[in-house]
């Protein structure tokens, strides 16, 4: 599978055309508008999220609620386009109509001086238009194709944060992926840990107030994972490599980690490596998950769990200094609108790029033109591993 996405913050709306999934995959565009609604959720959204009702218009690809096999093309309007249409405009207008929207003060942190400078654009507004967390927005409907696919084969993709601003979730119980599904929904800023909630919520409103921007850490598990999927035989066809890849795609995420993560750096090797175990009735299992459901690149049958740390979004409302790129002056960065806190959103969003990477995964060893044929052969293979 592979896929593709367009579109600008405030343009007309944004785009993506997916590519390969198997003929006769069940797919409704209410699959994709729930995912959409939950990345809108979660406490700390800022007044963009009460202008935008994200609703995805699926406009090929799909008949009669099944996939065709043929490319799947989909777009979800932007609602705010309205206000936009002279400074967005696609056709040639005159420079003063532009006005106050055209950006010359880059904000550090973000993408608008680097991408000036490596695009040659005097105008930054057509730097962050793109490098926007927006963009997430169609990623999360591609990853709904993702999800349902994988929901159909037996393979459940759930997410919750773990930190916000320094509050840490106590997370020393085993969850199942249901519990994470049902505590993650049931909570303003999607934590399992319903003690710090307050506190987290307290951290975002502190921020808020301060015209500042708080980060945190989010994770992700997938259950029901097949052992065998990606390949130790080369560097790219290592399936957390390329998992890791694809949580450091999202807009402000900096840093990856799988199981115990960076812990492991402090721990002996007889504490990291998880057991081998065997049953009549589950097959080989592990007698813990340390290493995050991988072992040579490969998934081992265990709970995949990846976590991807959020750095604060680098729009501020009380701006940092920067340089004006025109006259080389001091000045403070522009002021976009912007969240003071997006870390519960950008949990949905790990669930779908990492859901995308996994779909990926069983399509690349399994037969994907047709989506019976794939799921018989999932279910002789799981079959197989568990007896090898």
């Amino acid at each position: 599978m592979r896929y593709l996405t367009a579109g600008e913050s405030h343009g007309p709306g944004l785009t993506a055309i997916i590519e390969g999934l198997p003929a006769g995959t069940p797919l409704l565009t209410e699959d994709i508008n729930k995912e959409l609604a939950r990345r809108q959720a979660g406490y700390g959204r800022g007044g963009r999220m009460k202008i935008e009702k994200d609703q995805a218009i699926i406009t090929a690809g799909i008949r009669h609620g099944e996939a065709l096999g043929s490319p799947i093309a989909l777009t979800v309007e932007n609602k705010d386009w309205k206000n936009w249409k002279t400074v967005m405009s696609i056709e040639p207008i005159e420079e003063e109509k532009v006005g106050q929207r055209r950006v010359s003060k880059p904000r550090p942190g973000h993408a608008d001086l680097v991408g000036g400078i490596k695009y040659g654009h005097r105008d930054l507004r057509n730097i962050l238009e793109r490098s926007s967390a927006r963009e997430t927005t169609v990623r999360v409907a591609v990853g709904a194709i993702a999800k349902k696919l994988l929901h159909e084969l037996g393979i459940e993709v759930v997410g919750h944060v773990v930190e916000i601003g320094g509050v840490q979730a106590n997370l020393k119980n085993k969850y199942t992926i249901d519990e994470i599904r049902e505590g993650s929904e049931n909570s303003p800023v999607r934590c399992l840990d319903p003690e710090v909630e307050q506190e987290m919520m307290d951290k975002i409103d502190e921020a808020k107030k301060k015209g500042d921007t708080i980060g945190g850490v989010v994770e992700v598990v997938v259950g029901g994972v097949p052992a065998g999927l990606g390949s130790y035989v080369q560097w790219d066809k290592k399936l957390d490599a390329k998992i890791a890849r694809a949580i450091v795609s999202i807009n402000a995420f900096k840093g990856a980690e799988f199981g115990v993560g960076f812990d492991m750096a402090r721990k002996p090797g007889s504490e990291v490596m998880d057991e081998i175990l065997w049953d009549e009735n589950t097959g080989y299992t592990r007698g813990s998950n340390n290493l995050g459901g991988f072992e040579g690149g490969m998934t081992n049958g265990m709970p995949i769990v990846v976590r991807g740390v959020m750095k604060p979004i680098p729009t501020l409302y009380k701006p940092l200094m920067s340089v004006d790129i025109d006259t080389k002056e001091e000045y403070k960065a522009s002021i976009e609108r912007s969240d003071s806190c997006a870390v519960p959103a950008a949990s949905v969003v790990a669930e779908a790029v990492v859901a995308w990477e996994v779909a990926e995964a069983v399509l690349d060893k399994f037969d994907g033109d047709s989506f019976e044929r794939l799921k018989a052969e999932v279910a002789e293979y799981r079959r197989y591993a568990n007896n090898f």
